[in-house]
């Protein structure tokens, strides 16, 4: 303390100067607006997503919900009373928000989750490290959810993709190859619609078998229960129970824990890191992932008749000759374009891209044919 201080007790101290904070220019306040905007909507999202959840994933996505609200709540410390009435979100957040109330399918935490990639608190110099830390965190977690959707649709989603662009490519394909060399009308309708209906029965059969096989290998590869009935019985001295574990792909101090435990030589779980128990049931299905074989070859099927169809529907509304071909390509362009974009989504990847490459792939593979069907019906000419 000093000296004037101690000699003058009541002296009133001195307030330390007042720090004003600078007014925000136009452009901060206008960007903070927006990032209100988008943190409330992204909020709405997870809440309203939470509404079709139950157990973890509800109690996640809440959380989620309660993260955006705290940088909610530092934009708004920010604006203070340029906060202003409440800003429109951007388009891709209210449309998140319509998805999300009206279906709440895994495409909304795929979108969900590219947008968490995109957030520009790294590069912001008004956002906490702490916010853009929470946003990447936040996309491992939507991303997470997001594979769980995934798992559960990707057997019946790959065979009803797989299926659409095999039936809109190789029909549109067959069509134009046989139009570009020289038949009647007729005929290529005729052989649009036997292609429709070989292919589409060859990709439903053909999913059936793969599918069924495979969910067959998975479960020839689970482990039994056998090594619970058999190992009482075991000689302790010589006893290949221990290969058992081995076999499984166990550490061998894994595996003779285990056989100690089998065989009533440890009546506890000393370790029980090591109790890896192969033999109960695992919680999670990995047969989920893979589907049924029924679902998945009815889905081909169908799948594969709805894209083979487009491309003859000129032809059967009458149309002939270069204009039928001209709707056709039209007509498969979009729905390549929308088989495309719908995959990007659920990968979480640009829909943009991934429907354009869809179109170049399925144009470029029936610009070839038409090229073919021309060489073709001059060489039989």
């Amino acid at each position: 303390m000093s000296q004037h201080a101690q000699s003058n007790p009541h002296a009133i101290p001195q307030e330390a100067p007042h720090t004003v904070q600078p007014q925000p220019s136009p452009s901060n306040i206008k960007r903070w607006r927006q990032y209100l905007a988008d943190e409330r909507a992204e909020a709405a999202v997870y809440r309203d997503l939470a509404q079709n959840r139950e157990g973890e994933e509800r109690a996640i996505l809440l959380a989620l919900a309660e993260a955006e609200g705290r940088h909610e709540a530092h934009w708004l410390a920010l604006l203070g009373k340029h906060a202003g009435k409440p800003r429109r979100a951007s388009t891709r957040s209210r449309f998140l928000g319509f998805l999300a109330r009206h279906f709440g399918s895994v495409f909304v935490l795929a979108l969900a989750q590219r947008a968490e990639g995109r957030s520009p608190y790294a590069k912001d110099p008004n956002a906490t490290p702490a916010m853009a830390a929470d946003e990447q965190i936040h996309e491992e977690v939507v991303r997470g959810l997001a594979t769980r959707g995934r798992n559960r649709l990707a057997g019946t989603f790959r065979a009803a993709v797989f299926g659409a662009n095999d039936g809109l490519v190789s029909n549109l394909s067959l069509v134009m190859g046989m139009a570009a060399s020289g038949v009647a009308s007729s005929v290529v309708l005729l052989s649009g619609i036997a292609g429709l209906l070989a292919g589409a029965m060859s990709m439903g059969a053909g999913e059936f078998i793969s599918v069924r096989s495979q969910r067959e290998l998975l479960a020839a590869t689970r482990p039994t229960q056998i090594t619970l009935a058999a190992a009482p019985k075991l000689d302790l001295e010589n006893n290949e129970l221990l290969l058992v574990y081995l076999a499984r792909g166990m550490s061998r101090e894994a595996a003779e824990h285990r056989v100690a435990e089998r065989t009533g030589q440890l009546s506890c779980d000393c370790d029980p890191s090591l109790s890896l128990q192969p033999e109960l049931a695992e919680e999670d299905d990995r047969h989920e992932a893979v589907g049924t074989a029924w679902g998945a070859a009815l889905s081909s099927f169908c799948f594969f008749a709805s894209g083979a169809v487009i491309p003859i529907l000129p032809f059967v509304f009458g149309m002939t000759g270069v204009a039928a071909l001209v709707v056709a390509g039209a007509l498969v362009g979009i729905s390549l374009l929308a088989t495309g974009a719908a995959v990007g989504l659920l990968s979480g990847t640009s829909p943009l891209t991934r429907g354009l490459r869809q179109l170049a792939i399925g144009l470029g593979a029936a610009a070839i044919t038409y090229l073919l069907g021309m060489l073709f019906g001059t060489a039989v000419g």
